[in-house]
């Protein structure tokens, strides 16, 4: 009777911790989507009363030069697509390779090594990235390529490259090591060479957490504000051609950290850097919405495979 009576207690109080953590989990989820909420309805309050104090045309221009009541957004949207996307186009394909040699192609023991490395290159504060790009990079680049300046959206790309590529390495790399060693020996058993076993098999098995982690890296590429401030010139110009790409940039996330703390609250000035931050908002938004489609839809289709 007495150890039925101890079995009794041990499951209520098993029960009570399982309800416990289970209120806990849900109640981390609701803060997590409340505080995206709070957000997005706090940039909607600061940024929405500038399309009423400041004329859509002028919002819609060419240049930005606040003191004379120029806010021209489209220079700062331009110069932050042409250094994400320059970034994306570098660290992506060069992320993806660097995974697959660290997870299929080298040692245990080198990918013991190799792995740590590439964490703590993501650890690097990016102020520090940005000086090195600063006295390192920049005066290379301005003698190298005989230009004036070598603060330009070139400079902006190779270190934002270099910013997102140890996130895409080491989210790629755990979703190769995540894939199942019986479908590489099935491959092999098959007949295939090593890098048709990768190509063919381990890759569109981890297809899913790989397309997640080409997004992280964008999404890393997006939101960084030091090193593109440091880096790129901070000149607010929109790019026409190929020699434009190593002239100097603006980005939004660079605008809204040199000025936002010189502008005087509540003027047009001070809710037109709101109004930058909620267009940067509804942008990274729209990536990682196309990311989880894209990723929702990869599994809906292994799952219709495998059924």
């Amino acid at each position: 009777m007495k150890h039925l009576t101890e079995l009794l207690t041990a499951k209520r109080a098993t029960s009570f911790s399982e309800f416990l953590i289970e209120r806990l989990i849900g109640l981390t989820g609701l803060s997590a989507i409340a505080l995206v909420a709070m957000i997005f309805f706090f940039l909607i309050r600061e940024g929405v009363p500038a399309f009423f104090k400041v004329p859509l045309s002028s919002l819609w221009s060419t240049r930005w030069y606040p003191i004379e009541e120029y806010f021209g957004l489209l220079p700062l949207i331009a110069g932050s697509l042409l250094v994400t996307v320059g970034a994306a186009i570098i660290a992506l394909p060069l992320g993806l390779t660097t995974a697959i040699f660290i997870a299929e192609i080298v040692p245990r023991w080198v990918r013991e090594f190799l792995k740590p490395l590439v964490e703590v290159l993501a650890g690097i504060p990016s102020v520090v990235i940005g000086f090195m790009g600063m006295l390192v990079l920049a005066p290379l680049v301005r003698v190298s390529l005989n230009i004036p300046t070598g603060l330009t959206a070139f400079t902006g790309v190779i270190l934002l490259a270099w910013m997102a590529l140890p996130t895409v390495v080491s989210v790629v790399e755990d979703v190769l090591d995540s894939v199942p060693r019986t479908y590489r020996d099935a491959g092999l058993a098959l007949g295939l060479t090593r890098w048709q076993t990768i190509w063919r098999i381990v890759l569109p098995a981890g297809r899913s957490g790989i397309l997640t982690a080409l997004m992280l890296g964008v999404g890393r590429a997006i939101g960084e504000t030091m090193t593109v401030m440091m880096v790129t010139g901070n000149a607010a110009r929109i790019p026409r051609s190929l020699p434009d790409f190593f002239m100097s940039v603006r980005t939004m996330t660079a605008t809204i950290a040199a000025e936002m703390g010189e502008v005087a609250q509540g003027s047009a000035h001070y809710h037109v850097l709101f109004a930058v931050g909620l267009a940067l908002f509804v942008i990274t938004f729209l990536v990682n919405a196309a990311a989880a489609t894209v990723v929702f839809r990869q599994l809906k289709r292994s799952e219709r495979m495998l059924s």
